[in-house]
């Protein structure tokens, strides 16, 4: 039998809420409605989950698998579906991220098989070929910055890095990386 990752831990590191709402960005702003356009189609996923994050822990799980993302709404949104496995378990989750014209930014918006719940969105863009969002959650009763980031990004393949902060900013530690590399058709 397949043991599963433990919801609450995996849960923690994914389910992400908005540190401040986002602000109207300048009537000069780019467009970024197709940021992520270069993401449609089949990925093999290698995912690195950091195993108790702000615990001081260096235990990491490895999973192998892949992610599927299509379009939405003529690429205004999208959905990325992940599903990876390893020795620890398995992750399946939908990641929803949704395009505002009024902002120009996005909102991604994650949910795992193991809740079944979709979380508050992390908002951010894309500049210079870097994608970062930022959120806030609580873990144990205290604020956590999350940063996500998407980078080192071609047309076949991306990195993805999730990183928490504890004191503000000052210091992250990173508990998500992807790497994702396209299958060919």
């Amino acid at each position: 039998m397949q043991k599963i990752l433990r919801p609450l831990s995996l849960a923690a590191l994914l389910i992400l809420v908005p540190a401040a709402q986002a602000a109207t960005p300048a009537a000069d702003a780019r467009d970024a409605a197709r940021d992520f356009d270069f993401e449609f189609g089949a990925w093999r996923t290698h995912v690195r989950v950091l195993l108790r994050p702000l615990s001081g822990s260096d235990e990491w799980a490895e999973f192998e698998g892949t992610t599927i993302v299509h379009p939405l709404m003529d690429g205004k949104a999208n959905i990325a579906e992940l599903d990876v496995e390893g020795p620890t378990g398995r992750i399946e989750g939908v990641s929803l991220r949704l395009y505002n014209p009024e902002t120009r930014q996005w909102s991604l918006n994650y949910a795992s098989a193991a809740r079944g719940v979709l979380g508050t969105p992390t908002v951010g863009g894309f500049s210079d070929g870097r994608g970062e969002f930022h959120s806030e959650i609580m873990i144990d009763g205290r604020p956590v910055l999350v940063r996500f980031v998407i980078s080192d990004i071609t047309e076949d393949s991306a990195h993805f890095e999730q990183a928490f902060s504890a004191d503000g900013g000052e210091t992250w530690e990173v508990n998500w990386i992807a790497v994702d590399t396209r299958i060919a058709d």
